[in-house]
């Protein structure tokens, strides 16, 4: 498995700087919000800051967890523990074991991201992540560092549960990413492709709603590869119109909050966050359908 596995981490590196790249020129081309039409040194500076946060996590989970994760995986797998090892035991094929690994840690993504909004402590980490009023598809790396951590320690326990290999954990990995830098992205598609795709996978038409300042909808579309989750959870929701959301969060739009500082400093800051009122075009419909 050891040349599979360096396979998937290359691969995985290759397609994060492809899809930055590829998204990025599409924002330019084509962005769906105008901030930094007339701002270009602005948007490079948001950038900038994005993924050095995005960077201090990927350094974290390299020279930490990634040890871990795969002497848990190989222990799980020695000591035949963990439920996809169990159904391998009695003729679960590979490929089966692969495909349950997937939809196993999507299914915990979900239910990870959605805690993040319940549990006040872990807002406090998860809100650095929604109070950019410029999203885009740099937003994807950013992350406080003190969120990756304990999901990451967690994912421990996600990998003994569940029996999964480390060569499974990257290419979820690897798939995920790509879907989470392109629904971040500032980028719209037609309604009918953004429709189609998002039967299956989270589109930016439904991440946009997630990243409104308005609660009911920011408590909503927390799934991260596969759209189905949020079905299965009731938290589907989308906007009729995706051009009139508000992105960010009230209480956190200062200059010193934007910065890598204020970002890594936001867990203990208390913001006076004002109500907001529900967008002209909404009302308390909760769930809709596709």
């Amino acid at each position: 498995m050891a040349p599979l596995l360096d396979v998937l981490k290359q691969t995985q590196t290759i397609a994060m700087l492809v899809g930055l790249v590829v998204l990025m020129l599409w924002e330019t081309a084509h962005p769906f919000f105008e901030y930094f039409q007339k701002a270009p040194k602005e948007r490079g500076k948001h950038a900038l800051r994005n993924l050095l946060l995005g960077g201090l996590n990927a350094g974290l989970i390299s020279v930490v967890f990634v040890g871990l994760w795969g002497a848990a995986a190989l222990w799980a797998d020695q000591q035949v523990i963990g439920l996809l090892h169990w159904f391998g035991a009695v003729g679960l094929p590979s490929w089966g074991h692969a495909l349950g690994a997937l939809l196993l840690l999507d299914a915990w993504m979900y239910v990870w991201h959605r805690i993040n909004h319940v549990i006040p402590f872990l807002w406090r980490f998860h809100r650095v992540h929604h109070n950019d009023p410029n999203m885009d598809v740099t937003t994807a790396s950013r992350f406080h560092v003190g969120e990756i951590a304990i999901s990451s320690t967690l994912r421990l326990g996600v990998i003994l549960l569940f029996g999964i290999y480390l060569w499974e954990l990257v290419l979820y990995e690897t798939v995920m990413f790509a879907v989470v830098q392109f629904h971040h992205a500032n980028v719209g598609l037609p309604e009918w492709v953004d429709r189609a795709l998002r039967t299956v996978i989270v589109t930016p038409n439904m991440h946009k709603v997630h990243h409104s300042r308005w609660q009911p909808e920011t408590d909503s579309n927390y799934s991260s590869l596969f759209s189905f989750w949020d079905r299965i959870g009731r938290s589907f929701r989308l906007r009729d119109d995706p051009s009139a959301i508000e992105l960010g969060l009230h209480g956190w739009d200062a200059p010193e909050d934007q910065s890598v500082m204020g970002m890594l400093r936001a867990p203990i800051k208390r913001a006076d966050i004002a109500s907001v009122e529900a967008p002209s075009d909404e009302s308390e419909k909760g769930e809709i359908p596709v």
